[in-house]
């Protein structure tokens, strides 16, 4: 489906990073290919959550130099695929989503939608895995750390945390990280909110569960870091959390 005029499906940021983190963004990107045209969907709606993760490209950039960490984005709108789901999922090439029908996903054919893992969601899911093996051939330690964003406002509901941890009550740092956050904003740090890790996340256990490796899934409101001064902002009140989860206890 792809061609060579088409993004790569996944964006590198620097690869031999020191960090023991490796930020990955699922969400990060709205690109369509080409032969998809613009999903039958007009830029206004391309622009909203329900396209991407709003700001985590930009907060991903930020925080992968202020922590010397890799930070590798999938480059796709979650519309075309979402590389969060299990691929053979019925929601993996939504026909609706948060109310917006989705005119170039309806009605696909099994080779369509195969096209779509093939050359998306697989190579992505590839590049996290070649990472990982490479800093395990060469002794670095990986703490899978994935990135989201959500939106402010869902179902008329306001949403009034400003951080989500997602985690499956496995993991030290995600314990770690929660605590932390929560000293600086209390129960604006969301346990498992506005969501919770359960059977649809497919990144983190693909990844981490064959190596035994910790994992954090972090959520950020989307009005926090919806513009570049809302990244850097929001880089540099988490980028110190999370150099203090690593300091000895």
């Amino acid at each position: 489906m792809l061609t060579s005029d088409d993004p790569s499906p996944s964006f590198v940021t620097n690869p031999h990073g020191r960090s023991p983190y490796l930020i990955v963004g699922d969400h990060a990107g709205r690109a369509i290919p080409a032969a998809l045209g613009d999903l039958g969907l007009s830029a206004a709606e391309m622009d909203r959550h329900i396209a991407w993760d709003i700001g985590v490209a930009g907060l991903g950039e930020r925080l992968a130099r202020a922590l010397d960490a890799c930070f590798v984005r999938q480059a796709y709108s979650r519309l075309v695929i979402d590389c969060n789901r299990n691929p053979d999922a019925s929601d993996a090439v939504p026909a609706i989503s948060d109310g917006t029908t989705i005119p170039a996903n309806a009605d696909l054919s099994r080779a369509q939608v195969a096209a779509r893992r093939q050359d998306i969601c697989e190579p992505y899911q590839a590049r996290i895995a070649d990472l990982i093996e490479a800093r395990q051939a060469r002794g670095q330690p990986t703490l899978f750390f994935s990135l989201h964003s959500f939106t402010p406002v869902f179902g008329g509901f306001v949403r009034p945390w400003r951080f989500g941890v997602l985690h499956r009550g496995d993991s030290d740092l995600s314990r770690r990280i929660l605590a932390l956050l929560r000293a600086s904003v209390g129960e604006a740090a969301g346990d498992n909110q506005p969501y919770a890790m359960d059977g649809i996340d497919y990144t983190v256990p693909l990844h981490v569960d064959p190596r035994g490796l910790d994992y954090l899934e972090l959520e950020v409101r989307q009005d926090l870091i919806g513009d570049e001064q809302g990244q850097d902002k929001t880089a540099a009140f988490l980028a110190p959390i999370f150099r203090e989860a690593l300091a000895p206890r």
